[in-house]
């Protein structure tokens, strides 16, 4: 071949000319498909992800009274991608026996307010509007739908670990908002 010699392909005569438009529009197409991957992935990702229980540490069981409830304030940490989310959360704890504890949410089910524990009285009473639960969690007084909203723990070599969820208040069914 000389230099003078067109070259072909298939029979057709290429120019540098075609050569760039077909090249050019290869990485085009590539690059497109780089960025609708994540563009995609973003649109349904939250519909395919599983939701993963994130369990916090919150204190030794040894360290809470047997008995008596208890109001445990703990860091809870949440970490996604790279975010993370630092909070500090609090539950009633109520140590029944070294590998039973029942922990009840701090919100009241009626509205939404924390309600406190009156170890004279032997009840939790929500200020804002006299509902009066047991130390069960039964409601025994006021306007309160439903019992105290418990929340999903596990003991781990003597650690008390609670996972934290937020509950829609004034319903009588304890739903996970």
């Amino acid at each position: 071949m000389n230099e003078n010699t067109p070259n072909t392909i298939n029979g057709e005569v290429t120019t540098r000319r075609k050569f760039l438009k077909w090249f050019s529009g290869i990485l085009a197409t590539i690059g497109g498909i780089v960025l609708a991957i994540p563009f995609l992935g973003s649109l349904g990702g939250p519909s395919f992800r599983v939701g993963k229980h994130h369990f916090a540490k919150v204190t030794k069981v040894g360290d809470l009274p047997t008995g008596d409830p208890d109001n445990v304030d703990y860091p809870d940490i949440k970490t996604e991608a790279y975010i993370h989310e630092h909070t500090t959360r609090n539950v009633w704890a109520i140590k029944n026996s070294d590998t039973d504890v029942t922990v009840f949410s701090p919100i009241c089910p009626h509205l939404g307010c924390r309600y406190k524990w009156h170890p004279d009285k032997n009840e939790f009473i929500c200020p804002c509007h006299g509902s009066v639960f047991s130390k069960t969690g039964k409601v025994l007084g006021g306007p309160a739908p439903r019992p105290l909203d418990t929340l999903p723990h596990k003991i781990t070599d003597g650690e008390l670990y609670v996972e934290w969820e937020r509950f829609e208040v004034g319903i009588p069914e304890k739903k996970i908002i």
